[in-house]
């Protein structure tokens, strides 16, 4: 059985990235044209092809499935995957690491209990913030590599830390032999790949350990369920089988069992409440609605709406300075692989 832990995470200041500035084109490994080889140096980069490459379907790479109204499942198309330029990403990078996801990026790596000399994959790492948190404690002589499937992220992850390996690929067909890493690691992330199971399954074929990391669902999140009922309600239907799709892998049981169903033992399972913090409300609205598709289907008067109705709402997290501080839950599941690549093709 899995060690069931909750707990609050430290009030840290969420830090910005930095790094090499100017817009050069990073150098991604292409995991749609072939496979590569980790070289046995962990200080060397991915470079070496392999013969027999697979691509990734282009309907596995189109596709996003969403839970809808009443939990339909629904697909979206390629516009919505969430799919960004380098410009939205930087926007990404400067807007929801600080406020969101960069306080997470240590518990994760705590839990995942990355070590010096370990060999780490970041999985749909976006700008790389987990990845930059394991890269500090592995060291000089171990192996961080960052994967996403957009350009975009990459991009602006190669500004901040062009030292690291950065890696264009599918997490449903990760393009690295079995026993490759120590660790895989998935932030914030494992809701939005069309089949779950089945990227789990090549996390666990190419690491030892797999930690992942997902919010906890709408019912258990005070704040944000109240944001995702306001856009409902001026934007129909339609908000909330676009906002929702974070929340959809938040039921603390079945996300257990899904890590199971993938070939794990799990190990730990542990539920966080933490702090999404932004300089205003009007912030909070903002960066909600622009990380989303919604922002391309609603007007200015709706936008309106929605914000004058969220920040009268959410009044009870705004701070004496008018900053936001809204809870946020999610939960950390780690699994160790039951059996090797190898035993589970023959079993």
């Amino acid at each position: 059985m899995p060690e069931n832990d909750e707990g609050s995470l430290p009030d840290r200041k969420a830090p910005f990235g930095g790094g090499a500035e100017g817009n050069r084109t990073p150098d991604l490994f292409d995991a749609n044209e072939a496979r590569y080889q980790l070289r046995h140096s962990p200080n060397r980069s991915l470079s070496e092809p392999l013969a027999n490459s697979s691509k990734p379907s282009a309907r596995a790479r189109n596709r996003l499935v969403t839970r809808g109204n009443g939990g339909r499942i629904g697909v979206m198309t390629r516009r919505e995957t969430f799919q960004v330029s380098s410009g939205a990403a930087e926007i990404y990078e400067s807007r929801f690491v600080p406020a969101l996801f960069a306080q997470w990026a240590p518990l994760v790596v705590d839990q995942a209990t990355v070590t010096e000399g370990q060999r780490i994959l970041d999985v749909a790492c976006g700008t790389g913030v987990v990845a930059r948190a394991a890269a500090d404690r592995v060291g000089p002589h171990g192996l961080v590599v960052g994967l996403d499937l957009n350009p975009g992220m990459l991009a602006v992850a190669r500004r901040i830390r062009p030292d690291l390996d950065w890696c264009l690929g599918d997490a449903s067909t990760l393009p690295f032999p079995d026993d490759t890493f120590d660790a895989a690691l998935c932030q914030m992330a494992l809701m939005f790949f069309p089949d779950r199971r089945r990227s789990l399954a090549e996390m666990h074929r190419v690491a030892r350990r797999v930690t992942v990391c997902v919010p906890a669902a709408l019912p258990d999140q005070p704040a944000y369920g109240l944001l995702v009922r306001v856009a409902a309600r001026h934007a129909g239907p339609e908000a909330v089988a676009l906002l929702d799709t974070y929340w959809s892998c938040g039921d603390r049981d079945e996300l257990v069992a899904l890590v199971g169903e993938a070939g794990a033992t799990v190990e730990r399972c542990t539920t966080h409440t933490g702090t999404a913090r932004f300089p205003s409300p009007d912030a909070l609205v903002d960066t909600e609605i622009d990380g989303s598709p919604l922002a391309e289907r609603i007007g200015a008067e709706t936008r309106e709406a929605i914000r004058r109705d969220v920040i009268s709402e959410l009044a009870r997290y705004v701070q004496a300075d008018g900053t936001v501080a809204a809870p946020l839950v999610a939960h950390v599941v780690t699994g160790r692989r039951a059996h090797s690549p190898e035993a589970r093709r023959t079993s």
